[in-house]
C-alpha cells in the first residue's frame, strides 16, 4: 500500500535504537526525508547509514531532549517538517518510595515535558504544512501499574495531552494521534522485566516467564509498532486525530 508519503519531512525522536530506528527505516523506505534525534552521536551515525539504501536525506542532531534550551536548538537547526514522532524517553521503573524526586522528575522532563515542549515548538511549522504529531506513549497509561508508577502517571498525562490537543487540532489543519506499545522486544522492555522477575522470583533471569501465559506468547516487534507510526502519519489516516492506538497483548499479566 502506497502511503503517500514520499517527500515529506520526518523527525523522529530517540531514532537511534529501538522503535524509533524501525520507525526511520519504514519511513525511509516510503520516501520521507528524516530527521534523526537522539542523544548518541554513534548510534545517530549508525542509523542514518542504515538507511543509505532509500535514497533519501538523512540529517542527525545529538540533543538531550529533557533541557528545554535543546527544543529551540532543534527547532533552529531543523527547519519544517511535516511528521513529528514523539519517541524518546525512558521511565524507569519503581513504586512511590523507591523513586526519588529527582528520578521522577528528569524522567519526566525527557518524555513528558519533552514531547509537550517539543510539539509546541514544531507547532507553528506543522500548522504551515498540514503536518502529523504521532506520539509514542505506552500501555501503562491506561493499565496503571504501581511498581511502574513514574511511568503509568507520565504516560496517562501524555494520553490526556494527546487526545485535548487532537480534539482541536485539525482547525489548524495538524493531526494529532497516539500508540500505546505494550511489551517490544527491546533492551528497554528487558531491563523492566528483569527488574520484575527480580522482584516477584528473586531470579532476573526469569523474565522471559511473562509472555508464557499470553495471548501472542512474545512481545511486539519495533516494526510493528513503527508500521501503525507510518499509517497514522500518512494521509491514508487523514480522518484520524485525537485518538490513540492500544498495541498490547490482551491476555499478558501487568508489569
Amino acid at each position: 500500500m502506497d502511503l503517500y508519503l514520499r517527500g515529506k519531512r520526518a523527525l523522529v525522536t530517540g531514532g537511534s535504537k529501538g522503535i524509533g530506528l524501525a520507525t526511520a527505516a519504514l519511513l525511509a523506505e516510503e520516501g520521507c526525508d528524516l530527521v534523526l534525534v537522539a542523544r548518541d552521536p554513534a548510534g545517530l551515525t549508525r542509523a542514518a547509514q542504515a538507511q543509505a539504501p532509500h535514497g533519501v536525506e538523512v540529517q542527525t542532531i545529538a540533543a538531550d531532549l529533557s533541557r528545554t534550551a535543546e527544543h529551540a536548538r532543534v527547532v533552529h537547526e531543523v527547519g519544517g517538517i511535516d511528521i513529528l514522532v514523539n519517541n524518546a524517553g525512558a521511565i524507569p521503573p519503581g513504586d512511590l518510595l523507591s523513586l526519588d524526586a529527582a528520578t521522577w522528575r528528569s524522567a519526566w522532563d525527557l518524555k513528558v515535558f519533552g514531547y509537550i515542549d517539543l510539539t509546541r515548538a514544531f507547532y507553528p511549522t506543522l500548522k504551515e504544512r498540514g503536518g502529523v504529531v504521532v506520539n509514542v506513549i505506552g500501555s501503562a497509561g491506561e493499565r496503571a501499574e504501581p511498581n511502574y508508577l513514574a511511568g503509568s502517571s507520565g504516560n496517562a498525562a501524555l494520553m490526556a495531552f494527546t487526545r485535548a490537543l487532537g480534539a482541536r487540532s485539525p482547525r489548524d489543519g495538524v493531526r494529532v494521534v497516539g500508540i500505546n506499545p505494550g511489551p517490544v522486544a527491546t533492551d528497554r522492555i528487558e531491563m523492566l522485566l528483569r527488574a520484575k522477575a527480580e522482584r516477584t522470583t528473586g531470579d532476573a533471569e526469569r523474565w522471559k516467564d511473562a509472555f508464557k501465559d499470553s495471548a501472542f506468547g512474545r512481545a511486539a516487534k519495533p516494526e510493528e509498532i513503527a508500521a501503525a507510526v507510518a499509517f497514522l502519519a500518512s494521509p491514508r489516516s487523514g480522518y484520524t486525530s485525537g485518538v490513540i492506538l492500544t498495541m498490547d497483548d490482551p491476555g499478558r499479566p501487568p508489569f
